[in-house]
Parts: C-alpha cells; structure tokens; sequence
C-alpha cells in the first residue's frame, strides 16, 4: 500500500510538471520542442499508476497544463476563472488519462512484434487526440485552446495541418512522443533498416518535408489594407463612447488620398464602438471616409436586431453604405453569453453580472463579396474552431479575415497565442490570412505560414499587402472532419475494448 501511494505521488508529480513544461511550447515562449517533453512526462506518469490512479494523476497534470497556458485570463476577471476553466478541463484530462491507463494496462500483455510499438503508439495517439475533441466541443462549445498542436505555429512539423488539420497534427505529435516511450530501447538495440518504429519516426518528420505549400495566386489577388487603431476596447475597458471609432478613422488617415487605392480595408472587432445603425454620426464619419477612399471597409460593431445583440461585422460600400453583414456564430460563454445564468449566478453573483446582457448567436454566413472575390471572416475566438474555417472554405472564400479585440487580455501573450492559431489556419485552409486586433497582434500571413508583414501591439498602425486569392483546397478542408469523426470512433472502440479486458483480468483475478 505504501509502495502503491509513493507511487502515486510520484507520478502526480511528474505529470504536474509535464503540465507546467507544455506552457514552455506555446507563444511567447515558443520553445515549440517542449511540448514533446510535456506529453512524455504525462504519458509516463499515467503509464506508470492504476487506471483509477490515472483519475487523480490526470487531473493534477490536467489542471497545470491549462493553468499555466492562460493566465491571461486573470487580467481583468481576477483568478476565479481562469481556475474554474483549469479544473473543468483537468476533469476532461482526468477521464482521458483513465482511457489512457487502461489502455497502457491492456497492451502489457501485447506480444513484441514488427509492428508492437508502432501499434501502441497509434492506440495511445487515437486517445489523447479523442480527449482533446471532447474539451474543444463540451461543455457550451467547449474551449478549443491549448491543443498541442497549437504550440507548433513555428516548428517544421507546423505543414501537417495541410493534411489533415489540428487534430492531425495533435495525433502526430502524440504519436511521436509514444514511439519513442514504448521504442527507445528498439531504437537503441535494432538496425534503423530493420525498426518499424524508425520507420514511423521518419515518416513523421518526412511527410511536412514533402507537402506542397503554396502561396500562388490562383483566381487574382486582392490589395487589402487593415487599420490597429490602438483602442483600448474590451469587456472590461472603456473608452468615453466614440473614441475606438475616432482612433480608427485618424490611424486610416494614411490611406486618404494615396493612388492607387486598396481593394479592400479592415478594421478589427468592436472599431466601431458607436453602432452607425444608431448613431447618425457614426454612420456619417465612416460613409464619408468610404466614399473618400473609394473602398470598401469591413468593421466591427455591435448591433441590435429583433431585441437580441449581436458581434457583428459590417461592410460598408462607397455611395452605398452598409452591403452585407456577419454576426458572430461562436459567441465565448462566460466571456459573451452567460448559459444557464440562473445556476451559475448562484454561485459568483459578481463576476455573471459583468455580462448583463449576453450576445446572441449569428446564423448568416460570413462570406463578403468584395471585388467580385469571396471573402471570408471570422471573429476573434471563431480563428479556434474548427467548423468556422472549414465551413468559409467550403461556401467558397478566396482568403480569410479574423477581426479580432485583444484589450482585455493587456500585454500578455494571449495575443501571441492566438496568431499563432491563425498561421496554422493558413497552412490548414491554403488561405492567405489576416490577423487585425485593435491593439495587436496583427498581422498578415500566406496560405504558406509565413508572416509577410506584422504590427508593433498597441500602436496605431497600417498592414497593407496585394494577398494571392486561391479556390483549390487542401486534403484538410476535404476530409480533417472524417478523419476527427473517424478517430473518435476508433478511440471509443479502443476504450470499450480496453475495459472489457480490464474487467475480465479484474475477474480473473478475483477467481
């Protein structure tokens, strides 16, 4: 009994500072390697206990991998949060590390072969990357951060997401890390040409080698100009009412009078905190400036309609004013929307009324036409989800906007976290990108990753690049949601088959 709880201690420790290592892999940081570190850490230490073990190891690894990934979340709203949000994903890592130590326990009794390691690899892969799809999609959508893929915006691994996407990549990367767990000593002891796991490791590093990113244009190109007004916008900043829409006007001055003019201009989320649908000199200032320019203007507003609220994204046509508009489809819970407010009120009265009106869910498509071009957009927190990019594609967007506001979060890498997000969206969609935050990180980027231009945070400033407009999609817009799908119920299969073993060794025990 002693050896079994110094046991667990052990591995609880262990996993704890796999957690805390992972946070080492994500912007600012970047030290994407890490995360390899991490994920050994924390399969060790589940490999290495019980399955009901694996519960408490779990969530202690759980909780300091998310805890230590968003501490921008206590800027504004205090640590509250950002703790309930930790434990709430350290349960979702909990039940996963029982998966996961169930199966560990079901493959000891696996006979060595060719292929044993490899399998293993495959069967530990499949699970945590099934776990990472219950914490991005429940409860209330879910939170799609903190993937491990996430970490590898910068790393030559980073062209895997053109295959298959995020969850690709989340495999691979799971998949390389038990290679070298349960193989190290195949590696060390068998001829390279002989090692099935030798082969898979260098299947791994391979494939990003020889996958064909292309940043060409394919239908035209579109000029885009997009405008950080530096606005301290936010949930919990405030500006006197029309100074976000004044900074934006002065930070776009540069483009009033220049020849030739940009195809298209962008402003983030919220630029304009007066809604023009409300205030007629809103809708004066920034019809004049359109009409100067002689562009169209994509903004960020907030709208009512139908007594509900809405984050919107408006375009604005010269001699035309508002053509076309997107409310956002993913609103945040808990940051935009309180669900089942009467519950959690109940237990923090102060931080639910923060949001005493929440916003509503959008349901029109975020397609712009612009130029005779499909353009895309999404809205802050959607660059995470999945479904947002892959649905834009599919209804035919040739490049991809994510207007976003980054104030609440200050000069932390909350920002940094999420560009990188938006380079992998890129690689992922065969999509140039453009990244605009009222206060930064801004940037722009081509369907091949790299970054063509970015913008000093918290200064008012102007991208402006001819982007490539491309129709052709990539193996991960085709099939990245079957291959989630298809993981998924390969993962339940693997679980299911795992705890009948376990239950028959329980029982045979027992006899």
């Amino acid at each position: 009994m002693t050896h079994s709880k110094s046991r667990l201690a052990l591995a609880s420790l262990i996993g704890v500072v796999g957690g805390l290592v992972s946070s080492l892999a994500y912007p600012s940081n970047s030290i994407w390697i890490a995360i390899f570190l991490a994920i050994g850490l924390i399969l060790y230490a589940i490999s290495i206990v019980k399955p009901t073990q694996a519960l408490l190891v779990g969530f202690v690894s759980g909780v300091a991998f998310y805890a230590s990934q968003i501490p921008w979340m206590t800027i504004y709203l205090g640590p509250v949060p950002w703790l309930a949000l930790s434990v709430l994903e350290g349960l979702v890592f909990a039940a996963g590390s029982w998966a996961l130590a169930l199966a560990f326990r079901a493959m000891s009794a696996w006979m060595p072969s060719f292929f044993a390691t490899a399998s293993k690899a495959l069967v530990i892969a499949s699970l945590w990357t099934a776990r990472e799809w219950v914490a991005m999609t429940v409860p209330y959508g879910g939170f799609p951060w903190s993937r491990v893929s996430l970490s590898q915006s910068n790393s030559a691994l980073a062209p895997w997401v053109f295959w298959g996407g995020n969850s690709l990549l989340s495999f691979v990367l799971v998949f390389a890390v038990a290679l070298l767990l349960f193989g190290y000593r195949e590696l060390a002891i068998a001829q390279w040409r002989k090692s099935a796991t030798a082969a898979a490791l260098l299947f791994v590093v391979a494939v990003p080698a020889f996958t064909p990113l292309d940043a060409k244009a394919e239908v035209g190109s579109l000029d885009v100009a997009a405008v950080q007004g530096n606005a301290k916008a936010g949930l919990l900043v405030y500006e006197p009412l029309g100074k976000i829409l004044q900074n934006h006007l002065n930070a776009s001055t540069p483009l009033i009078g220049g020849q030739p003019g940009p195809d298209l201009v962008v402003w983030p989320e919220n630029a304009a905190d007066k809604n023009p649908h409300l205030y007629q000199d809103a809708e004066l200032a920034i019809s004049k400036f359109v009409d100067t320019i002689d562009a169209p203007l994509m903004f960020g507003t907030i709208t009512e309609r139908d007594e509900q609220i809405f984050n919107s994204s408006l375009l604005w046509l010269p001699k035309t004013g508002e053509a076309d508009f997107y409310d956002k489809k993913r609103p945040v819970a808990f940051g935009e929307y309180v669900p089942d407010r009467a519950f959690w009120r109940l237990l923090a009265p102060d931080l639910i009324d923060l949001i005493p009106r929440g916003y509503s869910f959008g349901t029109r498509d975020g397609i712009f036409e612009v130029a005779d071009n499909k353009v895309g957009t999404m809205i802050c927190f959607e660059v995470a989800v999945d479904d947002i990019s892959r649905e834009l594609v599919s209804q035919g967007a040739t490049i991809l906007i994510a207007q976003t506001n980054n104030a609440d979060f200050g000069r932390t890498n909350q920002s940094d976290q999420q560009l990188a997000i938006a380079k992998l969206r890129a690689i992922e969609t065969g999509r140039a990108f453009i990244n605009i935050s009222t206060v930064g990180t801004s940037a722009m980027i081509l369907p091949t990753g790299e970054e063509v231009q970015q913008l000093e945070t918290y200064t008012a400033d102007i991208m402006r690049e001819t982007l490539p407009l491309r129709t052709s999609q990539t193996p991960a817009m085709l099939i990245g949601s079957t291959l989630e799908i298809s993981n998924n119920f390969a993962a339940l299969g693997i679980l299911i088959y795992t705890f009948v073993i376990s239950l028959r060794r329980r029982r045979g025990s027992a006899s």
